[in-house]
C-alpha cells in the first residue's frame, strides 16, 4: 500500500518540518547577533571606563598642581609675613633705644647739626633741638657748631619743648629752607637700607638674585641709590663729607632756593 503524498496529514508534517527549520535559523541568527550586541557593549562600556577613568586622573593631576602651587605660595606668604616681622622687631628695638637716649646727647647734636648746615649755603640759620637735649648741649652751642662747619654764619639756636627727639633741626632764618636731622627722621630715611643689609646678613634673603620673590619690600640687591649710600649699622653715625647725607630724602632735602 503506498502513501498518498498530496494527502493532507504528508503535507502539514512537510509544513511543520519547514517550520521548524526556519524557526531553528532565525534563532541561530538571533543568537549570533545577540553575541555580537554584547561583544559590542562590553568594549563600549570599557572604552567609556577608560575615558573616565583618564579624566578622573587628569582631574587628580590637575587638583595636585593646585593644591602644590597654593602650597608654595602659603608658605612664601607665611616666610615673608615671618621676615617682616622680626624686621620690624629689630625696627621696634632701635627706636628703644633711641628714647632710652643711652648716648651722647651734646656730641650727637653737634654732628648733625654740622652735617645738615654743610648742606645749607645759607649763611642766617637757626639750630632747633628738643627741650630733653637742652641740658647736655650746654652752653657755646653755637660756637662749636660754626667752629666744625669751617665757615662765617649767624647761628641762632632753640628749644623745642614739644620734642624728645635727640639730633637738631636745621632751617634758614626766614623758615623756607629746611634740614631735618633728628634721629628719628634719621632712622625712617635709612630704614630701607638697614633692613636689606638686616635682612642679607641674618640670611633671610640672599646675598645676590635680587632678593627673595616671596617678599618683595626685602631686596637683596641694592638700588642705584643705595649702591651709593654707604654701609649704615647705626642711625647715630654721621660723615663729616661734605656730600649729601646718605640718609636724606626728599621730605629732609633743603626746600626753596638751595642746592
Amino acid at each position: 500500500m503506498t502513501t498518498n503524498e498530496n494527502s493532507p496529514g504528508v503535507l502539514c508534517a512537510e509544513i511543520l518540518a519547514e517550520a521548524r527549520r526556519e524557526s531553528e535559523e532565525v534563532l541561530q541568527r538571533a543568537k549570533v547577533e545577540a553575541e555580537k550586541i554584547l561583544v559590542g557593549a562590553s568594549a563600549e562600556a570599557e572604552k567609556i571606563r577608560r575615558e573616565r577613568r583618564e579624566q578622573a586622573q587628569a582631574e587628580a593631576a590637575r587638583r595636585k598642581e593646585l593644591i602644590l602651587a597654593t602650597v608654595a605660595v602659603e608658605t612664601g606668604r607665611l616666610r615673608s609675613a615671618r621676615i617682616e616681622s622680626l624686621l620690624e622687631s629689630v625696627r621696634e628695638e632701635i627706636r628703644r633705644q633711641l628714647q632710652a637716649r643711652n648716648f651722647d646727647a651734646r656730641e650727637t647734636v653737634l654732628a648733625l647739626a654740622t652735617e645738615a648746615i654743610r648742606q645749607m649755603p645759607e649763611k642766617n640759620l637757626v639750630v632747633k633741638i628738643s627741650a630733653a637735649d637742652r641740658a647736655a648741649a650746654g652752653d657755646g652751642l653755637a660756637s662749636e657748631i660754626v667752629r666744625r662747619v669751617g665757615r662765617a654764619l649767624n647761628l641762632a639756636t632753640s628749644f623745642d619743648a614739644a620734642a624728645s627727639d635727640g639730633g637738631a633741626v636745621v632751617q634758614s632764618a626766614d623758615g623756607f629752607q629746611i634740614w631735618d636731622n633728628r634721629l628719628s627722621s634719621r632712622l625712617e630715611r635709612l630704614w630701607p637700607e638697614l633692613r636689606r643689609q638686616i635682612a642679607t646678613r641674618a640670611g633671610l634673603v640672599g646675598e645676590h638674585g635680587g632678593g627673595d620673590a616671596s617678599s618683595p619690600g626685602v631686596s637683596a640687591t641694592p638700588s642705584s641709590r643705595e649702591k651709593n649710600t654707604p654701609n649704615l649699622v647705626s642711625p647715630f653715625a654721621s660723615g663729616d663729607e661734605a656730600s649729601p647725607s646718605p640718609f636724606a630724602t626728599e621730605a629732609s632735602q633743603p626746600r626753596g632756593g638751595g642746592a
